[in-house]
């Protein structure tokens, strides 16, 4: 088990990123994404990830139909401000006070719970001062309908004024071999600051699986289509990347995902990863990752295969919505 903050929850080691059960990834299947849920649970693992955006409002849903007879073995993190159309399109980003509680009081309804365990702002709204969000949802907190509280792709000033105005428990933000950015220096504020780090798409969005190759062509209904890591020359220069972690993950007789995920893990005990799955058998072998330790060589061989910056490509086609 991690703890996540100094005065955050413990969760297991790697939590499980819910997203793709209910969009992003291609068609869902309700019915394995239930039973992905319950054999996480049965392995341990407690904490799951969802946000109100996703679907939209589906995977919430999903989530508080399938935890809804063992609640008290999971911790619930879910987020708000990305505010979608009818069309599912994001027109805005949303942190005004009125806004987060109209949000929370959605979640708690569609997860079927009293109190959200850890409330993550999804993005930073430029145009409301940090201060007026968090201490909307510093209220929420003292009510009871929020225990801990997150932010997810903010800046390190921004981390630092939120946390003035109530501790941050989890700062969520994309990290792996792939994309090592919070190595620049926000994780050095974290751990000054005593806050929790959630690793989002942990294997690269799929690129760290092992299972993609330079001819790989992802469908429409995959956002992975519109990502500059997957296309043309930036995916093949990616795939020479994995294809060099590979060599290290074959010699250890493990899959490249595990590699990938013992990599994150080995960064610090305050940090938790949340690959996202939607099958039980991708789960158990990301869950298995938890009982690898990587040798000071092995971890200075991936320093040197995939260094900061390494990957072909910017995470999103538009990344000025990541305050950064």
């Amino acid at each position: 088990m991690r703890q996540l903050g100094k005065n955050g929850p413990a969760s297991f080691d790697i939590g499980l990123g819910c997203m793709g059960m209910s969009q992003f990834y291609g068609p869902g299947d309700d019915a394995e994404s239930t039973r992905t849920i319950h054999r996480a649970l049965d392995l341990g693992v407690n904490l799951l990830d969802t946000a109100d955006m996703y679907g939209p409002y589906l995977n919430e849903e999903l989530i508080g139909r399938a935890v809804r007879d063992r609640r008290e073995q999971v911790l619930i993190a879910t987020k708000f401000g990305n505010v979608k159309d009818e069309t599912g399109r994001v027109v805005r980003v949303d942190g005004t006070p009125a806004y987060v509680r109209q949000a929370c009081e959605g979640s708690l309804r569609r997860l079927g719970v009293d109190t959200i365990d850890i409330y993550c702002q999804h993005r930073v709204d430029r145009s409301t001062p940090i201060e007026e969000t968090w201490g909307a949802m510093a209220e929420l907190v003292k009510e009871g309908k929020v225990r801990y509280l997150a932010v997810s792709e903010a800046s390190e000033q921004t981390v630092r004024r939120a946390h003035a105005v109530h501790p941050v428990t989890a700062v969520q933000t994309e990290f792996s071999l792939v994309s090592r950015d919070p190595q620049a220096g926000l994780l050095h504020t974290l751990r000054e600051l005593g806050i929790g780090f959630i690793a989002y798409a942990p294997l690269g969005r799929g690129l760290l699986n092992g299972r993609i190759d330079a001819d790989t062509r992802f469908p429409d209904d995959d956002f992975r289509s519109t990502l500059p890591r997957f296309g043309g020359d930036n995916l093949r220069a990616n795939v020479e990347l994995v294809d060099r972690v590979r060599e290290l993950a074959n010699r250890r007789g493990i899959t490249v995902a595990q590699l990938a995920l013992a990599w994150v893990l080995a960064q610090g005990r305050d940090i938790v990863p949340i690959p996202g799955t939607k099958t039980v058998a991708r789960l158990e072998e990301n869950v298995a990752a938890a009982d690898l330790t990587l040798t000071e060589d092995e971890l200075r061989l991936l320093d040197s295969v995939a260094p900061m910056g390494a990957a072909a490509g910017d995470r999103y086609p538009d990344m000025s919505g990541v305050d950064i």
